[in-house]
């Protein structure tokens, strides 16, 4: 049985590659396809806010994300509970970066317990890493994928800025299918 794609997966797919391959050179259907698919997961806001706290309420400071993510010393109650909270940061951070930018501010006070772009980045690429060591049984396929996030991160969040901009125009996102 072939599981169901969201309804925006098409149209996020079609906008991804546009930016990724087509402004930026970014050649990479597995990345391009993983992020379309991250766009259509967080277009339900309950998704970006995922990682909960021991009562419950979901968690929406980057700090308490990174420390819940801990096996030993935060809530991941194990390695494979590591990686999920990790592949968590790693989108959360692409995410905001490129598609929301508004939500970083340039100082503490400002920002209100917002990550600067700077932490958002840190974040994103070890989160990344971290997920890219995981590279054994069932998570031996797409450990390479999560290696070239983490090393194309800062790339990454340039395409889904462009991604925005291009949403921003409300024009039709054109780029010629793919044939396999």
């Amino acid at each position: 049985m072939q599981a169901q794609t969201h309804p925006l997966e098409p149209f996020f797919q079609q906008a991804v590659r546009n930016s990724y391959e087509g402004r930026l050179g970014l050649n990479d259907p597995d990345v391009t396809g993983y992020v379309a698919h991250m766009l259509c997961e967080f277009s339900d806001a309950d998704n970006l806010y995922r990682v909960r706290d021991e009562a419950g309420r979901p968690i929406k400071e980057l700090t308490e994300m990174m420390q819940a993510s801990d096996p030993v010393h935060g809530t991941a109650t194990s390695f494979d509970a590591e990686r999920a909270l990790r592949k968590h940061i790693g989108d959360y951070a692409l995410f905001v970066a490129g598609m929301y930018p508004e939500a970083i501010g340039s100082s503490r006070r400002q920002r209100n317990q917002q990550p600067s772009l700077g932490e958002l980045i840190h974040a994103g690429k070890e989160s990344y890493f971290i997920v890219s060591q995981f590279n054994l049984f069932e998570y031996e396929q797409e450990a390479p994928m999560f290696a070239r996030l983490s090393d194309r991160f800062e790339k990454c969040i340039l395409g889904l800025t462009l991604v925005r901009e291009e949403l921003g125009r409300h024009q039709p996102l054109m780029l010629p299918r793919r044939v396999n």
